[in-house]
């Protein structure tokens, strides 16, 4: 999957998300809720990577399902796809200037 079909995805799922759970007129909302979901998407993701290196209680450990990991991983990204969707703001962009920093660290 390609960069742009994942943003033309993201934006499907937001207009998806909006019908489906009302066209809130103030943005405030939608921003906490998918804040909120994305910390929900985070545990998650948290309680697989505890299972994963078996650290989990062991009535976790049993029910445990290890194809749940990418998932999981999947969930975070989307969730906070839709979050920058949201508050406006271009992935691609801030991916790129991110890079940038994190390769001008190792320049030196």
């Amino acid at each position: 999957m390609q960069l742009k079909d994942l943003k033309k995805f993201i934006k499907k799922e937001d207009q998806r998300l909006r019908e489906s759970y009302g066209n809130y007129k103030d943005e405030e909302k939608r921003i906490l809720a998918r804040t909120v979901k994305l910390t929900e998407e985070l545990g998650e993701l948290c309680d697989e990577v505890l299972s994963y290196v078996s650290l989990q209680r062991k009535v976790k450990l049993d029910k445990h399902d290890k194809n749940n990991l990418p998932g999981e991983f999947a969930d975070v990204v989307i969730t906070t796809l839709l979050l920058a969707e949201v508050m406006k703001v271009d992935i691609e962009e801030a991916l790129k200037g991110k890079i940038k920093k994190i390769n001008a660290r190792y320049k030196k």
